[in-house]
């Protein structure tokens, strides 16, 4: 029977053999790549300036979610969301706080993701960051063994860091072992002439091969998560990944201007303590594209990364047995709202890529139009997987749209520490926990630039229920 035939009958199945009826069945392997501040700017997501070859090519055999929204703009809050599949605290200590209840054992705590299917007789791995912390571990260097991110959660969790020293060296390492110390003696961005090795994801990937050999030699199926860091800060890759963008020429950067009013708008400090050779790009339209350009240079980087490990699949002849899921944790504004960061509730922090491949998609490479979250990638995995539901689970499986791509998603819910946002079809509204209310418009071009609050009373008030009982507040 063909690979595309077993899985069809799997999936008919995967009720029957959640609930134990079936026994034995050979349930799919997940790769799950997480890369870090990677805006929904890519090939696939018709963005022709950027060279992204190698995720192009896994979407057009997947199923492209062009709006799909994370819970938080904030990498440890919006990656317990997707190893929860259950809202969570704000900031970036959101899994750690998690582990404490966990060690405690003052309450019950639901499983993980990676636990669920460790349960369920699967072999988890994660390599990189795939949790806040690359390597997922606590401690002044985020090496601590006794200080797990997610306890029960993996049976290998690695972060192999080389001449970066340590996890938090590798974090934001610059080429040759490069360590931030002082932020302001670093650059914001180089691009150096060398292999991927030079820079820390190098060797993240260079230990997923590793791992997907080891894996594809294990009785168990596999849950294995790949965490690149670029685009993170500094925006470091090599030269040649920055050679499509010598002399390009970059679209505008959209609504430009600072917003007036209350808003989530913040001032880039991650960015601004960077060495920028005393340049501003929101004042230095010049040094602006440049920045841009190291950013793209970081994405096509990411991808040839991406790229290597999906080789490597299919070199060991796992494709056609394996859910691959591709997933940005949050977006990046690159000069929108003069912002040079994320931490906003705008549609650029929000806003990220989501890539599912299966064995046997229909309709294979297109995309849909349906808004989802992060929320839904945990009960998707389980039902494409064939396993059964965890309780307390607060997104829905994608699995209709993975059929039909034309298939209606739904609402999206966001929030950081002050404020709370729902975004619809066609409004964001955005609810500080002073009182303001920010409404925005998005079938118009003005879109997040003009605030229609009080024009739209009605309006603001049906949707702050429906953030309210989303979010059960």
């Amino acid at each position: 029977m063909s690979p595309r035939v077993l899985t069809l009958v799997a999936f008919v199945l995967g009720s029957l053999s959640s609930a134990g009826v079936v026994q034995g069945w050979e349930r799919p392997n997940v790769l799950l790549i997480c890369v870090d501040d990677l805006r929904p700017e890519l090939g696939c997501f018709g963005k022709d300036y950027i060279h992204s070859p190698n995720i192009d090519r896994l979407a057009s055999q997947s199923r492209i979610f062009t709006r799909h929204y994370v819970q938080a703009p904030t990498c440890g809050a919006s990656r317990y969301t997707l190893l929860t599949g259950q809202y969570g605290p704000a900031d970036n200590g959101a899994l750690f706080k998690r582990a404490a209840r966990i060690q405690s054992g003052a309450e019950s705590v639901d499983p993980s993701m990676p636990a669920w299917f460790r349960e369920h007789g699967y072999r988890t791995v994660s390599v990189g960051k795939v949790s806040h912390h690359p390597g997922g571990r606590g401690g002044k260097d985020w090496d601590d063994d006794g200080q797990p991110e997610m306890p029960n959660s993996w049976d290998r969790h690695l972060l192999p860091a080389g001449d970066w020293q340590h996890p938090r060296g590798a974090m934001h390492g610059l080429a040759h072992g490069e360590i931030r110390q002082d932020a302001g003696k670093m650059d914001v961005f180089q691009s150096v002439e060398g292999p991927d090795s030079i820079y820390p994801d190098g060797l993240i990937v260079d230990q997923s091969l590793q791992q997907l050999d080891q894996l594809a030699a294990d009785e168990k199926p596999f849950f294995l998560a790949v965490g690149i860091i670029r685009p993170h800060l500094p925006f470091g890759a090599p030269a040649r990944s920055m050679q499509p963008y010598h002399g390009v020429t970059l679209p505008p950067i959209p609504h430009p201007i600072r917003p007036v009013g209350k808003t989530t708008w913040h001032a880039s400090g991650e960015f601004m303590k960077y060495n920028r050779w005393k340049r501003n790009p929101n004042t230095d339209a010049e040094f602006a594209s440049e920045v841009r350009r190291h950013y793209a240079a970081c994405v096509t980087y990411a991808d040839s990364l991406v790229g290597r490990v999906l080789a490597r699949l299919n070199e060991l002849e796992l494709k056609d047995n394996t859910i691959v899921v591709l997933w940005g944790d949050h977006g990046w504004h690159l000069g929108e709202h003069q912002i040079w960061g994320k931490h906003a509730l705008f549609e650029e922090s929000l806003h990220s890529p989501l890539i599912i491949h299966h064995p046997g998609i229909d309709a294979a490479g297109q995309a849909t139009n349906s808004m989802v979250e992060t929320l839904d990638v945990f009960p998707t995995l389980c039902e494409l997987s064939g396993l059964p539901l965890p309780k307390n689970l607060d997104g829905i499986s994608l699995m209709p749209i993975l059929a039909d791509p034309s298939v209606p998603g739904h609402d999206a819910i966001s929030y950081k520490r002050n404020a709370e946002t729902i975004r619809t079809n066609t409004h964001r509204l955005v609810v500080h926990r002073t009182g303001e209310v920010e409404l925005y418009d998005h079938t118009t071009s003005a879109a997040e630039t003009n605030n229609l609050a009080m024009q739209n009373e009605g309006l603001v008030k049906e949707l702050k229920a429906k953030l309210a009982e989303r979010l059960k507040r």
